[in-house]
């Protein structure tokens, strides 16, 4: 199960003369289990704030958030995160890195390794098992990263512009490796970007913020059969339906 229930979110934080800067505004909504649902929104309008909220690592100022019906109170193993950095630890070979987590989860050693080995066999990487972060692309870093997540076994696996910091070409196919792993893990994904090309291309569901203080502006299916042709004309009308809420600061319907 991987069933997320948002109900009347609201965040602020305390600003240097005391007034309070309102960053997320009744945000209410749902994301059905192993739905993949990409958040977009302009710079500020609180998508990773709402990120954090979800994975328990902030506290919302008011609202509740429930995960297959009960509600978010701190971190837990049923949610993995990853983040725009690709946050391994550069002491640690790729497979450790990996391990990590199953490690602090006190998983037998022979167990871990076993997981881990299933999930870099799942992106192509048992060549660089015992490499070092340093010695990986942007891209197979971003891949290790993920995968280091999905080892856990998490319901629900959110994502903070993962792709933001690489090149267009390497982009393109970790879009393309993250639907294969979805397909082949069947998670429930939430997944920031500010790109309405990868929106579009990954998103069973588009749920489109208004600027600060982020409210649902729109939620937009995405009805496109996969694999998606980013050249096809129905995929360029529905980028141009995203595009035009968001050029148009995205008024409220």
């Amino acid at each position: 199960m991987g069933k997320l229930e948002i109900r009347d979110l609201n965040q602020s934080f305390a600003k240097d003369d005391g007034s309070r800067l309102v960053v997320l505004d009744h945000v209410t909504f749902d994301v059905s289990d192993k739905e993949f649902v990409c958040i977009l929104g302009s710079s500020g309008c609180g998508k990773t704030t709402l990120l954090r909220l979800i994975a328990g690592l902030d506290t919302a100022q008011a609202g509740s958030i429930f995960l297959d019906g009960t509600e978010i109170r701190g971190t837990s193993p049923k949610v993995g995160m990853v983040f725009q950095e690709y946050s391994l630890f550069p002491w640690r070979t790729v497979i450790d890195n990996i391990a990590f987590g199953l490690e602090m989860q006190g998983i037998a050693k022979d167990e871990r390794y076993r997981i881990a080995e299933r999930y870099l066999n799942l992106v192509n990487l048992a060549q660089f098992r015992d490499s070092y972060p340093s010695e990986l692309s942007g891209g197979m870093r971003q891949r290790v990263a993920v995968v280091r997540a999905l080892a856990l076994d998490p319901v629900l696996l959110l994502m903070d512009e993962p792709f933001g910091a690489l090149d267009a070409q390497t982009r393109n196919m970790l879009q393309k490796e993250l639907l294969d792993i979805w397909e082949a893990t069947r998670k429930t994904v939430i997944f920031i970007t500010h790109s309405v090309d990868e929106a579009v291309y990954l998103a069973d569901r588009i749920i489109v913020l208004t600027p600060r203080p982020g409210r649902i502006c729109r939620m937009v299916p995405i009805d496109l059969p996969r694999p998606r042709d980013r050249t096809s004309m129905v995929f360029a009308q529905v980028r141009r339906e995203v595009l035009d809420l968001i050029n148009q600061n995205c008024s409220i319907q």
